[in-house]
């Protein structure tokens, strides 16, 4: 039986992979950096319907040393899918930065040092899409400017996490590589992490969000983003390849639409003119980030995982519905 380690235990992302591993036979290792929560991820799996005899944990951290020689330990492969995340826009770009390099140094210098097979690594769009040069049509071979002023913390701390991977893996020949790309990922959760993309859901359909900002962005099932981990880790045509995941990008309008015609009556339908969200921002973090991104078309098409990895996405409408369905039954939101 295969091991495999999965960084990242009780994220949004993570815990669809350990389900789906668990489901295709593999023995697995997921980190936590408490052990306090490892009840919650057994919970999580049992309801799901699997069994956890062939699940274990390791306590390890980002931001420290210890533990990671230990979670690579017998292991065939590792999704390194832990990664910081603040909502908003931090203090200081080095609190997402820094944890997020060097987590990943950590990660891929143990799987080395172990002889681990292939990692797979979580990225994302936001080490694509940010090129400052006008692009609106983007494909893998595209890299976020990290170095620009204008470039958001998240999408820095994305891009120079996945730089370092291929420093670190390019430099030997055994450990291959695999990253993907994922645009927002929603879709039904297994814990109470709803996931940063769901979160937006429940402000849209709970009559949070007052008008449609001028916003295009991508979505994906975390479902399909966690098959997409797993078909990267055990397909060799993944080996040295990253791969953009991402079903459908929306306006905002045709977002919140979905959303209304699904009977959430409070999803906005009026568009918000583009000075009301830069004002906005100068009073709220996360809507002066948003605010940085309004008008600007990004399209990020899965050709290549579709061709490569046989990667077959549900629909991002069908997500969407799911996500808001799942928000109200967890009483999260009263309509």
């Amino acid at each position: 039986m295969e091991k495999v380690l999965v960084t990242g235990a009780t994220g949004f992302i993570g815990l669809h992979c350990i389900a789906q591993l668990l489901q295709q036979g593999y023995s697995v290792t997921g980190t936590v950096r408490s052990p306090n929560r490892i009840e919650e991820v057994k919970q999580a799996i049992s309801e799901q319907q699997l069994s956890t005899e062939n699940l274990s944990f390791v306590e390890a951290d980002l931001t420290k040393d210890e533990g990671w020689d230990e979670a690579v330990a017998g292991c065939d492969y590792v999704l390194h899918v832990a990664s910081p995340f603040i909502v908003g826009v931090p203090k200081h770009e080095d609190e997402l930065i820094i944890p997020a390099v060097e987590g990943t140094r950590r990660v891929i210098e143990a799987a080395i040092n172990e002889g681990v097979k292939k990692v797979v690594q979580t990225s994302s769009c936001a080490a694509i899409i940010e090129t400052h040069n006008g692009k609106t049509h983007f494909t893998e071979d595209d890299w976020t400017d990290a170095s620009h002023p204008k470039t958001p913390a998240y999408y820095k701390s994305k891009t120079l996490a996945e730089q370092k991977a291929w420093e670190l893996v390019g430099a030997q020949s055994t450990t291959k590589l695999a990253v993907i790309n994922p645009a927002g990922v929603f879709g039904p959760t297994l814990s109470d992490d709803i996931g940063v993309a769901n979160a937006f859901v429940l402000q849209v359909i709970d009559g949070k969000v007052p008008g449609c900002p001028k916003l295009h962005l991508g979505f994906v099932d975390v479902r399909d983003v966690a098959a997409a981990h797993i078909l990267a880790m055990q397909k060799p045509e993944a080996d040295g390849e990253r791969f953009i995941i991402s079903e459908r990008e929306y306006w905002f309008r045709e977002f919140s639409a979905v959303l209304r015609a699904a009977g959430y009556e409070k999803a906005p339908s009026r568009e918000m003119p583009n000075w009301l969200v830069k004002f906005l921002g100068l009073f709220d973090p996360p809507t002066r980030q948003m605010s940085q991104m309004i008008g600007k078309e990004k399209i990020t098409p899965s050709d290549k995982a579709k061709k490569l990895l046989g990667w077959k996405p549900r629909p991002a409408d069908e997500s969407l519905r799911d996500t808001a369905a799942q928000i109200v039954e967890k009483g999260m939101v009263k309509l």
